[in-house]
């Protein structure tokens, strides 16, 4: 009997020593065929760039082109806010190498100490940006962002359902149109809009004038269906309201969807607005990213992105390919009598917590 028991565990422990060589042997035929997957993605054998941009703000096929033309693989995710994009990039989120900001953004960003410098040797189609668009206040020496697009904030209507003349922003305060409004889901935005109903400054730092504005929205808000993103350019097209305010690249892209529809910028003025492409501070891959923007600078890049998503392009040779009839309408291109009262945001940094605590009594109310 004793030689039973002796046998039976000298056979139980064979079992165990042929289940864990198995097991061994299992593990590493998976994590090779795991190894071959990385390499072909995200693996040390292919560079990895990862890009962070507003929602629909790009022809993602030259996203592919750019990943067969210099086998560099691109990671790409998207933000509805500037304010969206800096928490996730402030708190960690995300290790991206390239990010898209507005101009006030910018600003913050780079006393923030949160973007590396550009080395312009390595962008030679920066050569093709206007000279409008250079050394504008927001990154004055031009060492931290390369301009991408450029518009204004407005009105966009139904002529169907609008028969008045628009050219003020008390439009969105008038109650025939109740329900039949949509606002802009961004702080600085619709705060704005209500700065310049005001006749204020939409970089006000005065709590008075910013206390006015609250009022103002809050007093709006029964009359508002909905604050919207990117969302909005569906939603008009569909004809679910009457007005809405969009940046202007949606506008170009929603007329062109809807006849219908016409834009604006009202008369007490609005934003001038211009997104740029950044370098973030600690990337590993600052030479991937300088080829990346390069690249996105390319007139023929530049010109395919501005035809897809209706934005207006700084590039000179882009401009010059671009059809007769986007060139003559205004909401693309404005002439300088609409553009006299526009403001180009600023950083309020040191009123920050103010319009933060404003926009979430708005929303709350």
């Amino acid at each position: 009997m004793e030689k039973v028991i002796k046998s039976a565990k000298k056979n139980i422990i064979w079992s165990g020593a042929r289940l864990l060589t198995a097991v061994l042997v299992l593990t590493l035929i998976i994590g090779s065929f795991g190894g071959c997957n990385q390499g072909e993605g995200t693996g040390s054998g292919k560079k990895v760039l990862k890009v962070y941009n507003w929602g629909d703000y790009i022809d993602e096929s030259v996203l592919d082109d750019f990943e067969e033309k210099y086998g560099i693989q691109v990671i790409y995710d998207t933000y509805a806010t500037n304010e969206d994009m800096y928490v996730k990039l402030k708190s960690g989120g995300g290790d991206y190498d390239v990010a898209f900001p507005s101009d006030y953004m910018i600003e913050r960003m780079i006393a923030e100490d949160m973007l590396e410098k550009i080395n312009f040797d390595n962008i030679p189609n920066f050569k093709y940006i206007d000279d409008r668009f250079k050394n504008l206040a927001y990154d004055p020496k031009n060492e931290y962002s390369v301009p991408y697009m450029w518009g204004t904030v407005g009105i966009v209507y139904n002529k169907t359902m609008v028969k008045e003349t628009v050219d003020s922003w008390n439009i969105l305060w008038d109650e025939k149109y109740a329900k039949q409004i949509f606002m802009l889901d961004s702080s600085r935005d619709s705060i704005g809009v209500a700065l310049k109903k005001l006749g204020y400054s939409l970089n006000s730092r005065d709590e008075k004038q910013l206390e006015e504005a609250k009022q103002e929205l809050i007093k709006q808000k029964p009359l508002v269906l909905s604050y919207m993103g990117d969302d909005v350019k569906d939603a008009m097209v569909a004809g679910q309201a009457a007005l809405a305010v969009v940046w202007s690249g949606d506008a170009v892209a929603m007329k062109r969807e809807n006849p219908d529809l016409e834009y604006v910028i009202p008369k007490e003025g609005s934003n001038l607005w211009f997104d740029a492409m950044v370098i973030l501070k600690g990337t590993k891959n600052k030479e991937a990213a300088e080829l990346f923007i390069n690249y996105m600078c390319d007139p023929e890049v530049a010109l395919r992105n501005t035809e897809y998503i209706g934005y207006s392009t700084p590039n000179t040779e882009a401009m010059k390919m671009l059809d007769e009839e986007i060139l003559n309408d205004p909401t693309a291109y404005p002439p300088d009598e609409w553009l006299k009262n526009c403001e180009v945001f600023e950083s309020v940094q040191d009123a920050v917590k103010i319009y933060d605590r404003i926009w979430t009594e708005i929303k709350a109310s």
